[in-house]
């Protein structure tokens, strides 16, 4: 086969399917997850700063840093395994280590994080979990621990991917400022299938954290729609009175718009974040194929009663951001024709006022016409006479008479001659 030539990012491209791989855990172990996020224009931090603490951290265990540009990094660093991953708006530390405290969820499972170094981290905590992962035992053992362990309000139980493992968790952050979720595994799973369970539900958690950052923004939110809202109705209702001025309509209806799509901009990325986070988060769960244990909730259950409700709000004030702007609009249109309108009766009146403006100009123009023809007529008819002066003596006739046989005939020839020039002039 001849050489073919390959596109630039052909393997980068293949490569970037495999650059993630799930870890692999065997029962009993433990999972310590943490994720930051910078408060503002997180998308367009500076990721190198990322990258520095994660070196930091490295260089604390003696550990090989990864190559350059790297957006993930899964290695030994000590005695533990650590996963690095660089995302969008956040970034995520894994330590995986095996065995478990005998002391349930215990917090030194964070200790491989050091405290210092957590207070360096170029942004902040969005949430961090403890996850334990024990041998399947008895019905009746995990649920004394389930009561022991969890809150049993909001606690989620399911068997998950045909009984591999049984999932809990409550999804509150406990006195220590970390979410816990406990795994029991049957003896059948596998490490790596262990490890993808581990791994989607940090991504559960972690997702469904940053979708609810549209919710809070929706919050901040719900006070300004709600006053531009009103002013937006009064502008509209203060249309239809005659007596308003339209450029002060306009200004105020300028001012409306302006602010609408100020908010349509910055809250624009943060909606579209949180319809991209709420999708993996209902991916993820699905998944999982969650079966029923114990007739306790499942995961999917808790999600629709506690957390789709916050989502709906969220896309409600979407909705009606976007239908504010869209009546601002229609106002706009209103206050537009409304204009039009005035404007074509300020014309219609200007017409009508050049109308009789022409009529009484044309009036005038004829009363000039006929002072024109006596004033014509009379230096004609004088001219005219001193032409015929002359013929009073042969002619015996006075001049008296002879100005009076040809002023007539001079007269109307004077009126023919004008009348044959206007109409000239009008055609």
């Amino acid at each position: 086969m001849s050489p073919v030539e390959d596109h630039p990012l052909r393997y980068q491209l293949a490569n970037e399917l495999h650059a993630r791989p799930f870890p692999s855990m065997k029962a009993p172990c433990a999972a310590a997850y943490v994720a930051f996020k910078q408060p503002e224009m997180a998308a367009n931090r500076d990721r190198q700063a990322d990258i520095d603490h994660l070196h930091k951290l490295l260089d604390r265990h003696g550990a090989q840093h990864p190559q350059p540009g790297a957006t993930h990094y899964y290695g030994q660093v000590g005695r533990y395994w650590l996963k690095w991953e660089q995302h969008t708006e956040f970034v995520t530390y894994t330590i995986f280590s095996e065995g478990i405290e005998e002391r349930p969820f215990d917090p030194r499972a964070f200790d491989p994080f050091p405290q210092d170094w957590l207070a360096q981290a170029p942004g902040q905590r969005v949430t961090s979990i403890l996850i334990r992962v024990e041998p399947r035992v008895p019905a009746d053992q995990i649920n004394a621990r389930l009561r022991d362990w969890f809150v049993p309000e909001s606690l989620a139980v399911s068997a998950v991917l045909e009984d591999a493992a049984i999932m809990a968790g409550d999804f509150r952050i406990d006195q220590n400022g970390h979410m816990r979720f406990a795994l029991f595994a049957s003896e059948k799973t596998g490490q790596r299938r262990m490890g993808r369970i581990v791994q989607r539900l940090c991504e559960i958690e972690t997702y469904k954290s940053m979708s609810m950052l549209g919710f809070a923004r929706v919050r901040g939110l719900g006070a300004q729609l709600g006053a531009l809202d009103t002013r937006l109705t009064e502008l509209v209702e203060s249309m239809s009175d005659e007596t308003s001025k339209a450029e002060d309509t306009l200004h105020s209806l300028l001012e409306i718009s302006a602010e609408l799509e100020t908010l349509s901009a910055q809250s624009s990325f943060r909606f579209g974040a949180t319809w991209a986070y709420e999708a993996i988060v209902n991916e993820r769960i699905a998944a999982l194929r969650e079966e029923r244990y114990e007739g306790r909730q499942t995961f999917r259950e808790f999600m629709v009663r506690r957390y789709q409700p916050a989502m709906r709000t969220v896309r409600s004030a979407q909705d009606r951001l976007d239908a504010m702007s869209a009546r601002g609009v229609r106002a706009a249109n209103l206050l537009r024709t409304r204009v039009d309108v005035e404007r074509s009766a300020q014309n219609q009146t200007l017409l009508e006022s050049m109308d009789k403006r022409a009529d009484l100009q044309l009036r005038l123009q004829r009363t000039v016409e006929g002072l024109s023809v006596v004033a014509i007529s009379y230096y004609a008819v004088s001219l005219a006479s001193y032409l015929l002066y002359p013929l009073e003596a042969p002619t015996g006739l006075s001049k008296g008479l002879l100005t009076a046989l040809i002023t007539v005939p001079v007269v109307l020839l004077v009126w023919a001659a004008v009348r044959r020039l206007r109409r000239a002039v009008e055609k």
